[in-house]
């Protein structure tokens, strides 16, 4: 990759070798062709990704709540092509489903806690990757995620969502009583 991060995925496939840049857009593809509705693309964390968009899930990523709430992403690496599916992390049954099945194409499992590692196109079962994108969808998808969260972000957004609550009934309580005392 350049010293630049690229910041749209245009310019982060232009970046790559032949065979990166092949290895990504068939990635992109499948995953574009097989992601349920009420996720967006982008560049994430410098990286082609696919996310929840503010606009659905306003909390965000509970690491970086700046960040929208990552589902997917590949890269080109030094010395592999990840396929990061935060989707499975969550979710261990998910995770070993997937696993058995790329292993059953007799493809090489080289996996971290949440990346498969391939060197070449060849080596990543494409139809399996679609798979495993179309079985979480959007609402399942927040759903898993917020159950995984420690109790303590979870207490936080609550505390923050009183008071936002808080906030709105005072404005329009007194926007109501500003149109009955100029009425």
């Amino acid at each position: 990759m350049p010293a630049e991060t690229p910041t749209s995925i245009d310019a982060y496939l232009a970046a790559l070798p032949d065979d990166r840049r092949e290895a990504i857009g068939a990635l992109r593809t499948v995953i574009n062709r097989n992601l349920p509705k009420g996720y967006e693309e982008g560049m994430q964390y410098g990286m082609p990704a696919w996310f929840v968009p503010h606009t659905r899930y306003p909390h965000g990523y509970h690491c970086d709540p700046a960040q929208p709430l990552p589902f997917a992403s590949v890269a080109s690496q030094k010395s592999h092509i990840g396929i990061y599916l935060f989707c499975t992390y969550m979710k261990p049954e998910l995770m070993a489903w997937f696993e058995a099945e790329w292993r059953k194409t007799g493809s090489r499992w080289d996996a971290g806690k949440s990346c498969v590692r391939a060197k070449r196109l060849e080596d990543i079962p494409l139809e399996l990757v679609g798979k495993v994108v179309r079985k979480m969808p959007v609402k399942a998808f927040i759903e898993t995620y917020e159950a995984s969260l420690p109790a303590s972000v979870l207490a936080k957004r609550a505390a923050a969502s009183k008071k936002t609550m808080s906030s709105r009934k005072k404005a329009t309580s007194k926007k109501t009583s500003a149109r009955r005392t100029t009425a």
